[in-house]
């Protein structure tokens, strides 16, 4: 069964995301060279060893990278349950957690931008500490 374009639309929709259309396509480009060698070496690691078969000879996923960035957002953003998520999703509680398990570490390595401060990127509790203590340091005055 194939995430439904209602479904998409939903989880692609700012409410849930908190993202734009455009922004989210950039980060799920951005994040799929690290998804994929994460599956990759996942793979090799039960394998034990190099494919045996041709790339793509594999079972395909029921929940797609595209569809695994968004959930993972609405997850994030709204702390909605796993099991609501799947529903809307049409997929298996198990297997949207383990989406949403290999998605967040990609989006913590990539970190979190600063509003108005292009090129910064808060990757740890320390950077937002540091970050969060250099905005309340009190500025001198006219």
């Amino acid at each position: 069964m194939d995430v439904t374009s209602s479904a998409r639309a939903a989880l692609s929709h700012h409410a849930l995301s908190g993202t734009s259309r455009q922004h989210r396509a950039e980060l799920v480009a951005e994040l799929v060279p690290a998804w994929e060698a994460q599956q990759e070496s996942a793979l090799r690691e039960r394998r034990g060893g190099d494919r045996r078969r041709e790339a793509g000879a594999d079972p395909k996923h029921r929940l797609v990278f595209v569809d695994r960035v968004p959930a993972t957002l609405a997850h994030l953003r709204h702390d909605l349950p796993y099991s609501a998520l799947a529903a809307l999703l049409g997929v298996d509680r198990s297997m949207l957690s383990a989406a949403i398990r290999q998605v967040r570490p990609l989006l913590a390595a990539r970190g979190f931008a600063v509003p108005d401060q292009p090129g910064i990127r808060l990757r740890t509790i320390e950077d937002v500490n540091a970050r969060q203590a250099s905005w309340l340091k009190p500025r001198a005055g006219p």
